[in-house]
């Protein structure tokens, strides 16, 4: 990729993208592991399934925290429709915009295996180093316990689509009006 005239760090960025790499590379990954490969930044149902004809063991729905691109779909909006792609094959993950304990629940309710935490987890450190990870775990699994109570869930297995409501969801209401 050519150097852009942007800051070094976005040069360096910039630097590391392989334009080459495609699923052929997933392919040639499992002749020399026996780990699981998941996909991170997986967005959309079409590359939902050709990560998994490619043979990956889990998805992981991310937009790179939305620095690569401008306009691309919160990682929350893109869930479900991965999740539905998979149909049960693959576990699929949440990367990103998590930052309280009802987002944990948001995912857990479109069908999201598990997520992942980044930026509350990095600011917390360098502020407060490990005591400040520890505390922000503690408040999303505090906030994530709450959420539940409210909700009537007693198990993370009770948590399913019926307890929350999309944008697209408003949407669709808005529309039959």
């Amino acid at each position: 990729m050519e150097k852009t005239a942007d800051s070094g760090l976005a040069s360096y960025v910039a630097g590391q993208i392989d334009r080459s790499l495609s699923w052929k590379d997933v392919k040639w990954l499992q002749t020399i592991t026996s780990l699981p490969i998941l996909v991170k930044g997986v967005l959309t149902a079409e590359d939902t399934r050709l990560a998994i004809q490619a043979g990956i063991q889990g998805i992981i729905v991310s937009n790179h925290g939305a620095r690569q691109l401008d306009y691309v779909p919160a990682t929350i909006s893109s869930l479900e429709e991965v999740v539905k792609a998979a149909q049960g094959r693959v576990p699929v993950f949440l990367d990103g915009g998590v930052r309280r304990g009802t987002d944990v629940f948001k995912a857990l309710a479109l069908g999201a295996s598990g997520i992942f935490i980044g930026r509350p987890v990095v600011f917390s450190l360098a502020a407060e180093g490990e005591a400040g990870v520890r505390n922000v775990l503690k408040m999303l699994r505090d906030e994530f316990e709450l959420t539940m109570a409210l909700a009537g869930c007693c198990s993370v297995k009770e948590i399913n689509r019926n307890y929350i409501q999309t944008e697209a969801d408003m949407i669709r209401s808005i529309s039959r009006l």
